[in-house]
């Protein structure tokens, strides 16, 4: 499952559970649109953590294959200088 899908799901899940409670709430207005404002506050805190720990996830990948590229380089730069030696050394 994509990390998309699921950001959308927890999104779609906490708007239908504010609904629900909403609904349900025996508060008053202001207390209930208190309580929206923090949970609303709290899912928003919730999106930023998890966005932070893809973009964290998406670095370390991209981190880990431009290592691996650049070792990848440096060995075929490594061979390429061997057969040109090789080269040199069967044309004399």
């Amino acid at each position: 499952m994509s990390t998309g899908k699921v950001v959308l799901g927890v999104v779609a899940g906490a708007a239908v559970g504010a609904l629900v409670g909403i609904l349900y709430a025996p508060a008053r207005g202001s207390v209930t649109r208190r309580s929206i404002y923090r949970k609303g506050e709290q899912e928003v805190d919730s999106l930023k953590d998890k966005f932070s720990d893809f973009v964290d996830s998406i670095t370390e990948k991209f981190e880990k294959t431009k290592s691996e590229v650049t070792d990848l380089v440096e060995e075929v730069k490594v061979k390429v200088e061997e057969v040109e030696k090789e080269q040199k050394t069967s044309k004399k």
